[in-house]
């Protein structure tokens, strides 16, 4: 039995808090972020008085710690922003607790992230007999799960990898973003970054693009972006000789986008504005719809995979392993769109994992080191059924 703490209570945390609160591997749940009335709230629709609620401030490792003692979690599951990765980490390790999180940690005053801070906790976490868990999202996370299990069962080498993100839904606004705002037009205004032949080749913003054909939904235009799992993929299956990360977009996304980044709302610096110092970024983000507020309105699907071309006893062969989510269906069940539904989903079922002693180990580690078959067997049933198709036109 097992007591879990999540810490982030927006569209991904109440997924994962709904998810859990439902699995009977996990004794005593709770719920913690900078507004305890957010908690209050997903604890409510739960009922039951299934969910506590704590209001904590991320940022602030003795104020994590404090929870931690009072509450004693033997996992906390970090859904808030990629900026408070380390700080909690931090208080996991002080406190003796294990750890999750759904994407890696990112400095606040510079768009850029990577794993090498996280993966410099290997040596703490290891030592002190705890578990750390990187990216247990969809991507990363299931991403990385369907290439181990591709890995695994389909091919002797893999050579090339692309992982493709389609978002085919419809909200009905001029311009929202599916994840916090902030994180979100940061990630992808970036430049794009892929590796090949063991090297990482920069781009420009949305340089390389092309359209792709999804199940179920169709050609969509699809763009190279950078994402993290290409970067913990790479380092565990040495045989990849090109990754690549293809992201769909709207053009009126985009348009929004370049609007965004040419009048300086896109800035991550502080300015001062009528004597208060304010993040251009931030600002944006307040006035900007609440991701979690989309689901009601939302139409369409997401569909996300991977298409993987390498040698199974000497010969050659393609693979393509995917979900597609329905957003009204992800909303029906849990308030909320299927980005979010996508996210959240994974997390609460690899904190099972560790819970079942499945997926355990003294460190940090991705979620490609772990056994991906017991994970696989219970995403379906967890509102995310995956599909194979082999030998096929990859497109990419």
């Amino acid at each position: 039995m097992c007591k879990a703490l999540i810490i982030g209570a927006g569209g991904v945390g109440t997924v994962v808090t709904q998810k859990i609160a439902a699995n009977p591997v996990f004794t005593d749940v709770m719920l913690a972020s900078r507004t305890k009335s957010k908690c209050d709230a997903v604890a409510a629709a739960i009922g039951g008085n299934r969910v506590k609620t704590a209001e904590v401030d991320a940022d602030n490792v003795p104020q994590l710690c404090e929870l931690f003692r009072a509450f004693k979690p033997d996992i906390v599951i970090n859904v808030a922003l990629p900026y408070q990765d380390l700080t909690i980490m931090d208080a996991c390790l002080e406190c003796g607790c294990n750890y999750l999180d759904t994407a890696n940690y990112e400095p606040r005053d510079e768009a850029h992230f990577e794993y090498s801070w996280q993966w410099a906790y290997q040596d703490r976490f290891k030592a002190a007999g705890l578990t750390a868990i990187l990216g247990c999202g969809f991507d990363p996370g299931v991403t990385a799960i369907f290439t181990a299990y591709a890995a695994k069962h389909h091919f002797d080498e893999i050579h090339y990898l692309d992982i493709v993100d389609c978002n085919a839904g419809n909200h009905g606004m001029a311009f929202a973003t599916n994840f916090n705002p902030e994180i979100n037009i940061r990630e992808v205004t970036q430049k794009g970054r892929y590796y090949e032949n063991g090297e990482w080749v920069v781009t420009e913003p949305h340089e390389i693009h092309k359209p792709l054909n999804y199940p179920g939904i169709g050609e969509r235009e699809s763009y190279v972006i950078y994402h993290e799992e290409l970067e913990s993929l790479v380092k565990n299956y040495p045989s990849i000789r090109r990754a690549r990360f293809w992201m769909t977009f709207g053009q009126e996304y985009l348009t929004h986008l370049r609007v965004i980044q040419n009048i300086g709302m896109a800035r991550i610096d502080p300015i001062i504005y009528n004597g208060v110092e304010i993040v251009p970024i931030q600002f944006l983000k307040a006035v900007l719809p609440d991701p979690k507020s989309l689901g009601a309105n939302y139409h369409g699907q997401t569909s996300i995979g991977c298409r993987i071309k390498g040698v199974k006893d000497g010969k050659e062969h393609t693979y393509y392993i995917y979900n597609n989510c329905d957003h009204e269906q992800a909303f029906k069940e849990t308030g909320t769109q299927a980005v979010s539904f996508t996210t959240g989903v994974p997390a609460a079922l690899g904190a099972s994992m560790w819970a079942k002693g499945l997926w355990r180990g003294a460190g940090v580690f991705n979620v490609e080191e772990f056994d991906p078959d017991p994970f696989l067997a219970e995403l379906g049933e967890q509102g995310l059924p995956w599909h194979e198709l082999f030998d096929v036109d990859l497109e990419v």
